[in-house]
């Protein structure tokens, strides 16, 4: 057993690594330098393009292989395949996939209680954790301002959109929920933390640490909202060997990535009431005998959550139009 067995290398195939490769985990990527953990301990390593991403630059939670390049130093040679990725469409390109974190194993869509919840935001979230192949879990942070102000609201919310998907709440004032949290982690397996800035991440990660690993910010008190305090996605593990947490910065945009497999279980609802529309292709829009209008009508379906689900497949179906085309001038 090796330090690298406290960083998830058990769940790595053996046949992954390349004969005499130095085996490492990115646990923080910077502007073309990465901190990675290997059998040498903690390593500040370059991350240069040509050379580490043939297919893909490394993102935290990648499993790589190092070498040394005269005159350089060590560098990332080799980005291993990706168990799992957590992937959102670049808010800087129209049709880029960015991964934000890989190889996690529980993929946590936090909301804190102290402040409303608007449906989409969740519902963009729960596609993104669903999407990247790991367990999704939602954990409603700040518990111990369940009962005031828009709190209750929030967790109504959650609990009507979450469907199959387990719900936890947690507070770092009080300690609750927070061994059910560790307990769903464990040795070498990873969880990341996704959700809008102030709702509690870096404290939910300080209080499992038991240690101010992570800077908290201020919450303003007018509307609950806070300020980007994580800068860097960074992996963290937990004392005896009880797992690995990683910590994102606030996501402001949620664009889908060919998440339709995903998008179909968070509407499932929707999706088993179109099974009555008299058309197969139905866009729940204006043609005659929609299934998804007629419950808007009857009081049996929110109309907003049908737009919401409305302008999301829109959103996919652009994206692979977009696509098509690019592929088709590219063979003319």
């Amino acid at each position: 057993m090796t330090v690298l067995d406290d960083w998830g290398f058990g769940l790595v195939p053996a046949a992954s690594w390349q004969p005499e490769a130095v085996p490492a985990r990115v646990v923080r990527v910077d502007r073309g330098e990465c901190d990675v953990i290997s059998v040498s301990g903690r390593l500040r390593v370059l991350s240069d393009s040509q050379r580490s991403q043939d297919e893909w630059a490394p993102v935290t939670g990648d499993w790589v292989e190092l070498s040394e390049a005269d005159g350089i130093g060590t560098i990332i040679s080799r980005v291993l395949p990706r168990r799992t990725s957590v992937s959102r469409r670049d808010p800087a390109e129209r049709d880029t996939e960015q991964v934000l974190a890989s190889n996690v194993d529980v993929v946590a869509v936090v909301h804190g209680l102290d402040r409303p919840l608007p449906p989409g935001r969740l519902e963009r979230l729960l596609v993104l954790a669903l999407d990247s192949g790991a367990e999704p879990l939602i954990l409603l942070s700040k518990s111990d301002q369940r009962g005031s102000g828009s709190g209750g609201d929030a967790e109504a919310v959650v609990r009507a959109l979450a469907g199959t998907i387990p719900v936890l709440l947690t507070s770092v004032e009080d300690g609750s929920g927070l061994d059910a949290l560790r307990a769903r982690v464990g040795s070498g397996r990873t969880l990341a933390l996704v959700g809008a800035s102030g709702v509690g991440k870096s404290s939910l990660v300080n209080a499992l640490v038991g240690d101010e690993v992570l800077a908290v910010g201020d919450v303003r008190g007018g509307d609950a909202k806070g300020r980007h305090t994580t800068t860097a996605r960074e992996l963290v593990r937990l004392p005896e060997n009880a797992g690995l947490l990683l910590d994102t910065p606030g996501i402001r945009s949620v664009g889908l990535w060919e998440a339709e497999h995903a998008l179909d279980v968070v509407f499932a609802d929707l999706l088993e009431r179109a099974s009555q529309c008299r058309f197969r292709d139905c866009a729940h829009d204006t043609e005659p005998d929609c299934a998804l209008r007629a419950a808007v009508d009857r009081g049996d379906l929110d109309v907003l959550r049908l737009e919401r689900f409305r302008s999301l497949v829109a959103e996919l179906d652009a994206q692979h139009q977009r696509e098509e085309e690019r592929r088709r001038r590219g063979e003319r």
